[in-house]
C-alpha cells in the first residue's frame, strides 16, 4: 500500500511539473491585448453666437470688437533667417461685392461687421466673411510701408480721410464648408481668397485654414461677456503676381478677431 501510495505521489508530482512548463510557454507566447486607442475623446459645448441687430446694451446681439482684434501677416526674410512681420490697420467682417468695392469718407468700419455666424457644436452653420485694407499694412516701418511694400504690392498710398475698399486694395476671404477636426476641439476651414495683387484683375483660389474658438467668458466688474476666434492660414504670394525678392513665397496669415455682447 506505501509503495502504491509514492507511486501515485510520483506520478501526481510529474503531471503537475508538465503543467506548470506548458502554462509557462503558452503564457511567454500569448499575443499582448490591443493597445489602448490614442483617439482622444472631444467634446464640444452648446454656444451660438450671432451678430443679432447690433443694438448696443442688447447682450443677445454679439458685436465685432474691431479695437481688440488683429490681422497679422508674416514671411520669411530671404538671405536671412529672421522673420518679416506685420499687421494690417484697417479690416473687417463684411462681405465686399462689387457695389460695395468703392471709396468710403468714414473714420470708423465702413462696412457693417456683420457677415458671420459661429455655431460651436454645428460647424455647418458657421461662416464668415472678412476683409483686410492692403494700404494699411504696418510693420513698423513707415519708409517700407508708404514705400516700396505699397509697389511690392500692387496698391496705392492711403488717401487721407478715405477708407479704399476698391478690388485694387482688399483681399478678402469668404467661408465654403466648415468642419469638426477629428484630432482636437477646432475646426478645419475650407474657404475662398480673393486678392487682385500684382494682376490685371481679382483672382480667386481656395484654400484651407484652422479656426480656433475660444469660449465666452464673462468680464467683471464690467458686466458683459467676450469670446474669439482665430483663423491661421497660408497662401502662396506668386499666384498674385508679386515677384519681391525680398520675401518667400509663403505668407502666413493670423486672424484673431474678438466679439463682445455690450
Amino acid at each position: 500500500m506505501k509503495l502504491i501510495n509514492n507511486k501515485t505521489l510520483m506520478v501526481a508530482l510529474i503531471l503537475f511539473s508538465v503543467f506548470g512548463y506548458i502554462v509557462s510557454c503558452t503564457h511567454d507566447n500569448a499575443v499582448a491585448p490591443p493597445p489602448a486607442s490614442n483617439t482622444p475623446v472631444i467634446t464640444h459645448g452648446t454656444n451660438v453666437h450671432l451678430p443679432g441687430s447690433q443694438t448696443a446694451g442688447d447682450s443677445t446681439s454679439w458685436k465685432f470688437d474691431k479695437s481688440h482684434s488683429s490681422a497679422l501677416w508674416s514671411t520669411n526674410y530671404l538671405g536671412a533667417a529672421g522673420l518679416l512681420t506685420g499687421r494690417f490697420n484697417k479690416f473687417g467682417l463684411a462681405d465686399v461685392t462689387s457695389d460695395k468695392a468703392i471709396y468710403y469718407a468714414v473714420n470708423g468700419q465702413p462696412l457693417p461687421d456683420t457677415f458671420w455666424a459661429f455655431y460651436e457644436n454645428e460647424p455647418s452653420k458657421t461662416y464668415f466673411n472678412g476683409y483686410v485694407q492692403i494700404n494699411t499694412s504696418n510693420t513698423g516701418e513707415p519708409g517700407r510701408d508708404t514705400g516700396c511694400n505699397i509697389g511690392n504690392l500692387g496698391t496705392i498710398k492711403i488717401i487721407s480721410g478715405m477708407q479704399n475698399l476698391t478690388d485694387s486694395n482688399v483681399a478678402k476671404i469668404k467661408t465654403q464648408k466648415v468642419e469638426f477636426d477629428k484630432l482636437s476641439t477646432d475646426y478645419i476651414v475650407t474657404f475662398s481668397f480673393t486678392w487682385r495683387g500684382k494682376l490685371t484683375a481679382p483672382k480667386t483660389i481656395t484654400l484651407t485654414g484652422r479656426l480656433k474658438y475660444i469660449p465666452k467668458a464673462k468680464l467683471t466688474p464690467q458686466n458683459y461677456s467676450v469670446f474669439g476666434l482665430q483663423l491661421k492660414f497660408q497662401f502662396d504670394c506668386r499666384e498674385f503676381g508679386i515677384t519681391s525678392t525680398s520675401i518667400s513665397d509663403k505668407i502666413d496669415i493670423e486672424c484673431n478677431m474678438n466679439f463682445k455682447n455690450q
